[in-house]
């Protein structure tokens, strides 16, 4: 798989796709454009991968618990391949990076970040589901529990629970045209994560705010400005 890479310096963000998408998404759909100012000032850095939703959760051509088993080994490529290179690229071994994605890269963004919180410290999530249930049929197995966070993030304790409470994940969604269900599962996440003491925000935009680029190229800029300047108010660690 491709490691896109979209600047020379700054805030490092690890940049999952929506659904199916490939490494040039961000790209096609102008986010990097959008977030251009930044980018060519050296203050911020986006490395883009693709997914593999079309073998994985999206594969209906495999059974369910193949879906499931697919997306473990993209986690592996993501973890022992796609991050160390990162922090290759950074010259730091020991940095915690920023991820981000709209849809079901808002899916990846926060199960990346809850399930790695000694590597990514912050997740932006867009207009995402994080039951991925309806995607295998009613399935379960341990594959699909650990990579569904509304399974196994409200059963973490200990340890476990106490490195999850090291990231912040940041829950945005519009109210308007194709929302509904990335909004009700928006509610829901984030009643988990309250439950659980993991620190969270949640954005609701207006009812006007659709599930569509147009309005994620208006959330990432106006994110990532405040994640740059240090000014996201609702955070205070």
């Amino acid at each position: 798989m491709t490691l896109g890479v979209y600047g020379h310096g700054g805030m490092p963000v690890l940049v999952f796709p929506s659904s199916e998408g490939s490494w040039h998404e961000y790209d096609d759909y102008q986010m990097v454009e959008t977030l251009a100012p930044a980018i060519d000032a050296g203050r911020l850095r986006l490395y883009a991968v693709s997914s593999d939703d079309s073998e994985s959760w999206y594969g209906r051509h495999r059974p369910p618990h193949e879906r499931a088993r697919r997306h473990g080994l993209y986690e592996d490529w993501v973890m022992s391949i796609a991050v160390p290179r990162i922090l290759e690229d950074l010259d730091d071994a020991d940095a915690r990076l920023t991820v981000t994605g709209c849809s079901f890269g808002a899916y990846h963004a926060a199960n990346f970040a809850l399930k790695f919180p000694e590597r990514f410290e912050h997740a932006l999530c867009m207009s995402g589901v994080y039951d991925v249930r309806f995607l295998v049929d009613g399935h379960h197995d341990d594959w699909v529990y650990f990579n569904n966070p509304m399974q196994w993030v409200p059963l973490l304790h200990g340890p476990a629970l106490d490195a999850a409470r090291r990231t912040f994940i940041t829950l945005v969604c519009g109210q308007g045209p194709w929302e509904t269900v990335s909004l009700d599962s928006t509610k829901a996440f984030r009643h988990v994560l309250d439950v659980k003491g993991i620190p969270n925000y949640m954005d609701l935009w207006g009812h006007d705010v659709a599930h569509d680029w147009h309005w994620w190229r208006v959330q990432i800029r106006y994110f990532m400005h405040h994640l740059i300047e240090g000014t996201l108010p609702w955070r205070t660690t």
